[in-house]
């Protein structure tokens, strides 16, 4: 594995967009993975956007759920700087889940207390996560429909 830079960028999103809102249609993240993880499964998050090696982060976090959210917030820093003079942007999952699929390298090692290692997981599996815990409000949201 190559060398990763720490990136603080991921959790400082919400004090940069004081001043424009950033609307997430159908990605709200709320929700728990503690039944697969526990509560609190320290989960650290690698990306690489582009092909060269150099551009590689990454951001740790307390738990799969709070990773998630970080997810969801890389992806509204990159709309914001794509749409720099629009006051909000609004975006829907399947959006979300192709800019997952552009990203050169995106994965996740989470910690298993049982086996006191970290586990790697892919896309599909961060996909399927930021789903799980979005689908109460995807729910609701077709049931307005």
């Amino acid at each position: 594995m190559g060398r990763y830079h720490r990136c603080y960028c991921l959790r400082s999103l919400q004090q940069e967009t004081a001043n424009s809102e950033l609307v997430c249609s159908g990605s709200g993240v709320t929700g728990s993975c503690s039944q697969a993880f526990g509560a609190m499964s320290h989960t650290i998050f690698l990306v690489q956007p582009t092909k060269r090696p150099e551009g590689r982060t990454y951001a740790d976090y307390e738990s799969v759920s709070e990773c998630m959210e970080g997810v969801c917030k890389m992806y509204e820093e990159h709309l914001k700087r794509m749409n720099p003079n629009s006051p909000s942007v609004t975006y829907n999952i399947s959006q979300l889940f192709h800019f997952i699929n552009d990203v050169a390298d995106l994965s996740c090692l989470v910690y298993r207390a049982d086996t006191q290692t970290y586990q790697p997981y892919n896309k599909d599996w961060i996909k399927e996560k930021i789903e799980d815990l979005c689908a109460p409000s995807s729910r609701a949201q077709q049931a307005g429909k």
